[in-house]
């Protein structure tokens, strides 16, 4: 199947993204909707994507292939595991950089904010820092605590994975 260089361009978003969903392609894509996303998958991409367990968007390995990106996430050696390599944007990696250890205490979303604030010379708004909490929570290289608000930590320890930032 011959793709057009959009779809193959946004192709390779998902293979960089992924595990990804439709709220984070909208908003790269610059779509009104998550619909149109899902419009656009069905319609130009259906063969190279699929949904894993948690409706999370991911490329097929022909998908890999087809655009030479390097995945988002790199697998570790326990499959449904911690991955051996995440590819994240400035702001995630400087959150993975910053993020209190797996052993302790979780940090509220506006704790990671001022951390990044006073250690990473970066100012993000607050929705900037959660989102990006979230992606890395569907990474599985952070967990969520809930308390009396979700707090966030990391999932394994700092040298258990590599960090590769994306030009995004």
């Amino acid at each position: 199947m011959t793709i057009s260089e959009e779809a193959r361009e946004r192709l390779a978003d998902i293979v960089e993204l992924q595990p990804t969903k439709n709220g984070e392609l909208q908003e790269r894509w610059g779509m009104e909707s998550g619909s149109e996303v899902h419009g656009f998958l069905e319609s130009e991409l259906k063969e190279y994507y699929f949904r894993d367990d948690n409706s999370l968007i991911r490329a097929t390995e022909e998908a890999a292939e087809l655009v030479d990106v390097e995945p988002g996430v790199t697998a570790g050696d326990d499959p449904g595991g911690t991955p051996s390599a995440v590819r994240v944007p400035a702001l995630q990696a400087a959150i993975l950089d910053s993020l209190a250890g797996p052993d302790e205490d979780g940090q509220s979303v506006v704790s990671v904010l001022r951390t990044l604030r006073e250690t990473a010379d970066l100012d993000p708004d607050v929705d900037e820092v959660r989102d990006a909490l979230q992606s890395l929570r569907r990474k599985d290289v952070v967990e969520v605590v809930y308390t009396t608000v979700p707090t966030f930590r990391l999932a394994v320890a700092r040298d258990e994975f590599e960090v590769t930032v994306n030009d995004s």
